[in-house]
């Protein structure tokens, strides 16, 4: 990618200091940005505040020198013009609390990504708090990088993905979100609205499924392909059925979801009959062995934030999800937690009782803030 010459260098804040955010930040210095970072311990920091820079190997190579590393929110959005939110979902809420009182008019904000309803959930908190700037939340269905952090200011990029969707809450501002994005990421393109980004969150369907039909394999400790020989045949079929529940909640909404199978195909050309057959034929899977224990973000996030939202915006809208209302609760017993409470249900995201329309309204922007 183009080094950014000194007229179109942006000023980016990058919220978390993880395997993604070290990836981004580092990337986005690379570029010629001026870029702070931000975490919420310090101790992730060492390393860039001793160096002044992150190093990438992989798909990109260099040293991206940044401009701040801090512990403060309120400094490291100060004067910014784009605001990257590289945290787990369930840190959303948080960030939001967080940065709710220095947000100024015209900052956007970008979940990367979103999961299910992140952007809605970052609105409600910021309307809650009562701010009055005009900043723009949006999110993004998936995360850009493919990346592991290999040292304390070191990161590798194994991949930088093609095409990932990206939507406002004000659908009108998509197409100005997508253009500052695209002055260093040319990968971004229009999502429709913030619901389809959000049911088209294909983790949803195989994380914690595959991790609860397995579990017992996971906590044995043993190495096996996570994908290739954990997705058997009778394993796919309740993944498809997640998946067709999925398929109808974004229907129910007016939403046309891509199911996991046709996602396959788009995203690595792996096609079958059935979603066993394109799981086994990815290559892009191999190698790719099963986490070492059910306490992990496959379970942690995508339960209460990606397969909670969907249950009970069906059950808001009269769809029946029985396959993943039992995943829900097998992963509640799994961990001895309460996911459903913990998670964005209709009622934690201040939607609940709203019509179709309403809805709607709220992906497009023209309700009251």
């Amino acid at each position: 990618m183009p080094h950014s010459n000194a007229k179109s260098r942006l000023r980016i804040a990058v919220l978390g200091a993880g395997h993604g955010g070290l990836a981004m930040a580092g990337h986005l210095a690379l570029m010629g940005h001026r870029v702070n970072l931000f975490n919420r311990g310090e101790e992730r920091l060492w390393g860039v505040k001793s160096s002044g820079s992150v190093e990438i190997t992989g798909e990109v190579e260099g040293f991206g020198k940044i401009n701040l590393a801090t512990t403060s929110v309120k400094d490291a959005i100060k004067g910014v013009e784009m605001i990257m939110v590289v945290v787990p979902a369930n840190g959303h809420g948080w960030i939001a609390e967080q940065m709710a009182p220095h947000v100024v008019d015209g900052q956007i904000i970008v979940l990367h990504p979103g999961r299910t309803f992140g952007a809605i959930e970052f609105r409600q908190v910021l309307n809650r708090m009562k701010v009055k700037a005009d900043v723009v939340i949006s999110e993004a269905q998936t995360f850009i990088y493919a990346s592991r952090a290999t040292g304390p200011s070191q990161v590798h990029i194994f991949r930088i993905k093609h095409s990932i969707p990206v939507a406002s809450i004000r659908a009108h501002l998509i197409p100005m979100v997508i253009t500052k994005l695209r002055q260093f990421y040319p990968q971004f393109v229009p999502g429709d609205n913030v619901f389809k980004t959000s049911l088209e969150n294909i983790g949803s369907v195989f994380h914690p499924a595959l991790c609860i039909m397995n579990a017992g394999w996971i906590e044995h400790d043993i190495d096996y392909q996570f994908y290739h020989e954990g997705a058997t045949d009778s394993v796919t079929r309740v993944l498809e059925k997640i998946d067709e529940e999925r398929v109808h909640v974004a229907e129910a909404l007016g939403i046309r979801a891509i199911s996991a199978r046709q996602w396959l195909y788009m995203a690595y050309s792996s096609e079958g009959k059935t979603l066993f057959e394109a799981m086994r034929k990815n290559i892009g899977y191999r190698g790719i062995l099963a986490p070492r224990s059910l306490k992990v973000r496959y379970m942690e996030e995508d339960i209460p934030f990606s397969l909670v939202p969907i249950a009970s915006t069906g059950k808001m809208l009269n769809v029946k999800t029985p396959t993943i209302d039992s995943i829900i609760h097998l992963g509640s017993e799994l961990n001895s937690c309460d996911y459903w409470s913990q998670g964005r249900t209709v009622e934690n995201l201040g939607i609940a009782g709203m019509s179709l329309r309403d809805l709607r309204l709220l992906a497009i922007g023209e309700t009251a803030k």
